[in-house]
This record gives C-alpha cells, sequence and structure tokens, in this order.
C-alpha cells in the first residue's frame, strides 16, 4: 500500500508525542512499545520501521518533551510581569501536579532518567543548565550570576521535589497545602537575594 509523500514523517511525529506524554504519565519502564504503538493508532509490528529500539525513541521522545516544557514556561514568562512568581506558581499549580503527561520531564521522569542511558543523561542535563539559566535570568540583576545560578538550582530542585510530594500521597488537602508551601518556600528564597 502506498502512502501520500510525508506520511512516514507524519506517523514518525504522532509516535513521538504520544511517547512524550504517556512517558511522562507512565513512566519509561511501564510504557512498552506495544503500548505506545496502541496509543499512537498504530500496530505493534510497524515500531522498528520508525525507530531502531524503544532507547531511541524515548530519547527522542524526552527530547520532545522538554522542548514543550520550554515553550510552556517560555509562555508564562512571556504574559506575566512579575514573571518568576508566575513560573512558580505555574509549575506547583493543581494543573500540573495533576496532568504530568503535560508537565515537566524532572517532575515526573527524574529518578528514572538517572539510570538511563548517558545520551539521554546529556540531553537532560543540558535542559536541566538551560532551566537553571531560564530562572537565574529571572532574579534580581543586583546578585552575582553566580549567586543567581545557585538560587535558581535551589528553586529547581525544591520545585521538582514538591511536585513529586504532592503527586506522590492521597490526601488533597495535603497535596494542596505542599504545593502552597513550595511557592512560599521558592517565593522566600527569590526574595532573600534581593536583600
Amino acid at each position: 500500500m502506498r502512502y501520500e509523500k510525508g506520511h512516514r514523517d507524519a506517523t514518525r511525529k504522532r509516535i513521538i508525542a504520544v511517547a512524550a506524554q504517556q512517558l511522562r504519565k507512565d513512566g519509561v519502564g511501564a510504557s512498552g512499545v506495544a503500548g505506545l504503538m496502541a496509543s499512537a493508532g498504530l500496530t505493534h509490528g510497524g515500531f522498528y520501521s520508525h525507530f531502531p529500539s524503544k532507547d531511541a525513541l524515548i530519547e527522542e521522545a524526552l527530547h520532545e518533551a522538554i522542548e514543550q516544557v520550554k515553550a510552556w514556561l517560555g509562555s508564562v514568562v512571556e504574559s506575566n510581569e512579575d514573571k518568576l512568581e508566575a513560573v512558580i506558581r505555574a509549575y506547583l499549580s493543581p494543573y500540573h501536579r495533576d496532568n504530568p503527561e503535560n508537565g515537566c520531564v524532572a517532575g515526573a521522569l527524574a529518578p528514572e532518567i538517572a539510570r538511563h542511558s548517558p545520551a539521554v543523561r546529556e540531553m537532560f542535563t543540558q535542559s536541566i543548565i538551560e532551566h537553571v539559566d531560564m530562572v537565574a535570568s529571572l532574579l534580581p540583576a543586583s546578585a552575582t550570576p553566580e549567586a543567581r545560578r545557585s538560587v535558581a538550582r535551589a528553586i529547581i530542585a525544591g520545585t521538582t521535589g514538591m511536585i513529586q510530594l504532592a503527586r506522590a500521597v492521597d490526601d488533597e488537602e495535603l497535596s494542596d497545602q505542599i504545593l502552597e508551601d513550595g511557592i512560599a518556600a521558592c517565593l522566600s528564597l527569590a526574595r532573600s537575594i534581593a536583600a
């Protein structure tokens, strides 16, 4: 059966998009090739005509997820006056907590990435460096660049841990309180650099 030009590329992009969501929602270990292909509306047999291995798909899907998060946080920065507070509140929001498939790769997958291939870890590391630079750029310019990067790393670690805890507990009120406490702690840390 012959397909029109571009069908193969479109199919590949669909598989990557589905995998980018499913990996964040279910985790790398729980996301098998058959399930990913079924979610993309395709058969398991067609997988290897697009990717040489599951690891190759994971690498591309995580790259896609990282790009989605950069776009999301970029739009938060662009559309708010208090940019850092908006980023922290968006990250530690009930929406982000309840929709990991659309959210941060670190918040959903950091423990699994730590045990993954060097190529995936290198890509993830680069994304964290870029995220640190973005958050540091939102901190007061009166502080030294290293002080801003240090606080940015602490904010990123804090927000990532808070979102993981908020997702893990089975008490919604406690989960909401973890998010609120995380926002307050990160904002306090950000304000301390200006003092």
